[in-house]
């Protein structure tokens, strides 16, 4: 069998078969795009695909958990700090408004949202819509927390990072994701908090936990448990 091979399959879309040396077992994980199998080296894909029988279904109902929902006029995202919504629209071209109800994307007549460039666009303008909404919202909620526990920072910058939900470097400039938008109002104001006590304690010791500690009511092992957990819908 090869390095990778790549199977079409009618419920995880695709099936990703990666041989690994010094693999014994096989691990399988889904993925938004898949299902991805890692495999020991010359394993036949039959014998593979037969041992994944018995966890299909187990596996297809992660999958699902996971798997990006189409984008259409149906779609709609209600997180306590951000909604936003599609409709119809006007004009050309996609666009982008902020209404009482939230963002939302007007689309031009006769949109297929079957396309999937049409998707890509869509997801792609959902991002530039959390990150409007991020930077008008989290930098002003920052200097709020920090004012509250005397505390300074150099800058603040909103980034597009899914991996991290926030850093603060050694010059003091604190990022936050625009994905914060989509979390509990409690956990985004932990994840402030957290970088706000890296201005003073760089490292997660001892004295840095005890300072978050003291910013939380003494929660900071519980809301980093909770934020874990988190998911986002988008």
């Amino acid at each position: 069998m090869a390095t990778k091979r790549i199977i079409a399959d009618d419920d995880f879309g695709q099936i990703v078969l990666r041989s690994r040396r010094g693999a014994r077992n096989i691990t399988m994980r889904v993925k938004p795009d898949g299902l991805y199998l890692t495999v020991p080296p010359r394993s036949r894909t039959e014998a593979v695909l037969e041992a994944l029988r018995p966890f299909r279904a187990r596996l297809l109902e992660q999958y699902l958990q996971v798997k990006p929902k189409r984008i259409d006029f149906d779609y709609r995202i209600q997180a306590e700090c951000f909604r936003l919504s599609l409709a119809p629209g006007s004009w050309k071209c996609f666009t982008i408004r902020h209404t009482e109800e939230g963002m939302v994307i007007y689309c031009p007549p006769g949109t297929d949202f079957a396309l999937p460039e049409i998707q890509l666009l869509l997801h792609n303008a959902i991002i530039r819509a959390l990150k409007r909404a991020a930077e008008s919202y989290l930098p002003p909620l920052l200097a709020t927390w920090a004012e509250r526990f005397r505390l300074t920072y150099n800058k603040v910058r909103i980034t597009g990072a899914r991996s991290r939900w926030g850093s603060c470097s050694g010059t003091r400039t604190i990022s936050l994701s625009c994905y914060l938008m989509l979390v509990p109002a409690h956990l985004m104001d932990y994840v402030i908090l957290h970088e706000l006590a890296h201005t003073k304690e760089m490292n997660h010791g001892p004295r840095f936990w005890e300072l978050l500690d003291s910013f939380t009511e003494g929660q900071s092992l519980r809301l980093r448990a909770e934020l874990r957990k988190f998911r986002t819908a988008f």
